[in-house]
């Protein structure tokens, strides 16, 4: 019924459990879910729990946070793993000024690289974007990577930056801060764009939806988040749930 279309199911906070947050998914009728990387080694980790789960897929890439970590060496693992059948885009990539845990121009020459991987091997790209919102969308521009697939991963921008990124075919993806009481800009951005290019993801575990935040975030809790989109549209759960679904499914090519 539902597809978490963003959790990170290898961090840590879910060693004790996995398992059981897995299958508490899938009884709360979380049908599919997608699995990104944020450096090497959870890109092997998100790989290994995507073989082992027919209803899990993965993305491989390394976030902006570890960009001065990468090198070609690097790359070429990273591209190895994401021609594997269960790697259904290249992310979590991009750009995060916030915090700046990588120098800006390393930042960006990975992201260029990590873009033109994702071309390479027609995959699409899962972008991660904090504080870069100008250079972010530039180079997506730049690197031509609307042709073959940009989700905007747990969007915070603006609803009119929102539209120019459905102007280019993107997709945008909502997380629990929409369920927030102060949630204005999330809302504002559910009532304009298109539910033909929304999806819904936890970010687990990170971000929790009301009711349940100040708790560990996992996929069970999407849910939630497609609950107030789907009050916020004015249609029903189970349509909400059906279209964000076919969306995912079409998005990242699984059948």
């Amino acid at each position: 019924m539902l597809f978490d279309s963003h959790t990170h199911l290898d961090a840590e906070q879910f060693d004790h459990d996995r398992e059981l947050v897995i299958k508490r998914a899938c009884l709360n009728g979380i049908s599919y879910m997608l699995n990104p990387g944020a450096d090497l080694s959870s890109s092997v980790k998100a790989v290994e729990l995507a073989e082992a789960h027919d209803f899990i897929f993965a993305a491989v890439g390394v976030h902006p946070h570890d960009a001065d970590q990468l090198d070609t060496e690097m790359l070429s693992m990273i591209e190895h793993l994401a021609k594997k059948s269960v790697v259904k885009a290249i992310g979590e990539i991009g750009l995060d000024y916030y915090r700046n845990l990588s120098p800006k121009d390393v930042q960006i020459y990975w992201f260029r690289e990590q873009l033109r991987l994702a071309k390479r091997l027609n995959l699409p790209v899962i972008i991660h974007d904090r504080d870069a919102n100008d250079d972010v969308l530039r180079i997506l521009k730049e690197e031509k990577s609307f042709e073959t697939g940009v989700l905007m991963h747990c969007y915070s921008g603006s609803r009119e930056l929102a539209e120019q990124y459905v102007k280019l075919g993107a997709m945008i993806s909502l997380a629990g801060p929409v369920t927030y009481k102060n949630a204005r800009k999330s809302v504002e951005v559910a009532e304009v764009v298109p539910i033909s290019h929304l999806m819904i993801e936890t970010d687990a575990p990170y971000l929790t939806p009301e009711p349940n935040r100040g708790k560990r975030n996992e996929p069970m809790y999407v849910r939630s988040t497609c609950e107030r989109l789907a009050t916020i549209k004015g249609i029903s759960f189970e349509e909400m749930a059906a279209v964000t679904m076919a969306n995912a499914k079409r998005f990242f090519k699984i059948i």
